[in-house]
């Protein structure tokens, strides 16, 4: 049998991204949170918050370290498996991650030490100005890295010389039509997905009647920010779809399950997406919903993948379910994120097991919901690399198919090794949970209130 380096290429892409996206997913929500902590700490000199920010920072430590050992991993496949998409794209992909690299990358490898090892060698007010900047930094480089993808969704600023692409425009390169949407979706994707993990950790802990105090306040601070952040997402995600309806609408097909264009076209719940007969069998819909859904108007227009030609088209049944268990854990999550503040209004947020069992059990409920957003958005944007201008197939790098086997299964055997103890590790930190008072590396009973001068120019011991 004959190996296809194509499928083999776009497995192996596909397998190292989805290990990679969900630790800087993580990370960019979570180095936030541990500036909100350690911004507590100073304002209000309690403890519970030092320990919580030396907690959630270790968590941080580590998923970081993960995030950066797939990144680089993935950027060479670009070379080895993708050699033709980046001889045609380079004038303005390498611009554009180069920029993440000298922007956000330096920014991060800059503070990142003084987060992690400076808290006794620091004043606090710098300790936080550095835990700042980490999360400065990690916003900055989903930006450029959005960049750079959604250019390849919605390409524009560009120039066509000899089938390679040339810059015409920066702005209209880095604000290309899906950028907007697709940054504000995916970064808000990013704090929900620690916002459950928070939520979920700190329902373990109480219901194990372990740090009871610092648990409550990690768990109504996730809390507080999901049952806000995912309705917003719903908004987020209409406007992200309307625009992938104008720019994308084979992908938009494909979502829906719709194989011919028709008005009041309904909303599939459920359908068994035929593409060799191109129907849908078993379909459970709602009347019209689909069309008021895509265009605002229940008698709107709604396309077919009828439209387009079979070679133009995504493949149907990956994006069609994908699709649809993203939306399936955004309820989810907007479901146990008012539960939670329903039960705190009765005060009975963190006596109620069976709430606090569902919370655990959602901590998956972020990375499954960002790993089936990307595989719609990636599997839906084939058979292209380039939309509408540079195919996959015409991007492959010209190796043989055995090499890419080769490499696959060396991957995926380094991954499991590496993020197998990488996920041990955390869950053993986990379990160790929060660590006693020790601001300066010395035993300490009482904590006197920091001041303004003592967040400016540090504590005299320093």
């Amino acid at each position: 049998m004959e190996l296809d380096p194509l499928l083999l290429s776009r497995i192996q892409f596909g397998f190292v991204v989805s290990f990679h996206i969900l630790f800087p997913a993580f990370t960019i929500g979570l180095a936030s949170f541990i500036v909100v902590l350690e911004a507590l700490w100073l304002r209000r000199g309690s403890e519970l918050y030092f320990r919580l920010a030396q907690f959630w920072t270790r968590l941080f430590a580590v998923s970081f370290a993960m995030g950066v050992v797939s990144g680089i991993v993935m950027s060479y496949q670009f070379g080895t498996n993708w050699s033709r998409f980046s001889h045609a794209t380079a004038n303005i992909i390498g611009p554009l991650l180069g920029y993440e690299v000298l922007t956000a990358f330096f920014l991060e490898a800059t503070f990142l030490g003084v987060m992690l090892f400076g808290r006794d060698r620091v004043s606090p007010g710098f300790h936080f100005f550095s835990a700042l900047m980490v999360a400065i930094g990690t916003l900055i480089s989903a930006f450029w890295i959005l960049a750079a993808n959604s250019w390849m969704q919605t390409p524009s600023g560009y120039e066509l010389r000899n089938d390679i692409f040339h810059p015409a425009g920066w702005l209209s390169i880095i604000f290309n039509p899906s950028f907007p949407y697709r940054l504000a979706h995916m970064v808000a994707a990013a704090f929900l997905t620690t916002a459950f993990v928070v939520i979920g950790i700190s329902a373990w802990f109480l219901r194990q009647g372990r740090y009871r105090e610092e648990s409550g306040i990690t768990l109504r601070l996730g809390l507080g920010l999901a049952a806000l952040l995912a309705p917003a997402q719903l908004v987020i995600g209409d406007l992200h779809g309307l625009n992938t309806f104008e720019h994308q609408p084979a992908k938009i097909a494909a979502m829906e399950g719709h194989w011919e264009d028709q008005r009041g076209a309904p909303l599939l719940l459920f359908a068994l997406p035929d593409e060799a007969a191109e129907r849908n069998r078993w379909a459970v819909a709602i009347p019209l919903l689909g069309s008021l859904i895509l265009t605002h108007d229940a008698q709107g227009e709604v396309p077919g993948l009828k439209r387009f030609a079979a070679e133009d088209r995504p493949p149907v049944a990956p994006v069609f379910w994908s699709f649809r268990i993203m939306v399936a854990m955004g309820a989810w999550m907007i479901f146990l994120a008012w539960r939670g503040q329903w039960l705190r209004w009765r005060g009975r947020l963190e006596t109620s097991p069976g709430y606090l069992r569902l919370c655990t059990w959602s901590i998956p409920v972020g990375f499954v919901a960002l790993i089936a957003g990307w595989l719609t958005t990636e599997i839906g944007r084939q058979p292209w690399t380039v939309y509408g201008l540079l195919r996959t197939a015409d991007s492959v790098s010209p190796v043989a198919g055995v090499s890419v086997l080769i490499s696959l299964l060396a991957f995926i055997v380094a991954y499991a090794i590496i993020f197998g103890f990488g996920t041990y590790y955390l869950g053993k930190i986990v379990r160790a949970g929060l660590k006693p008072f020790t601001p300066t590396g010395e035993p300490h009973t009482a904590m006197r209130p920091i001041s303004g001068a003592d967040q400016l120019i540090g504590r005299a011991e320093d």
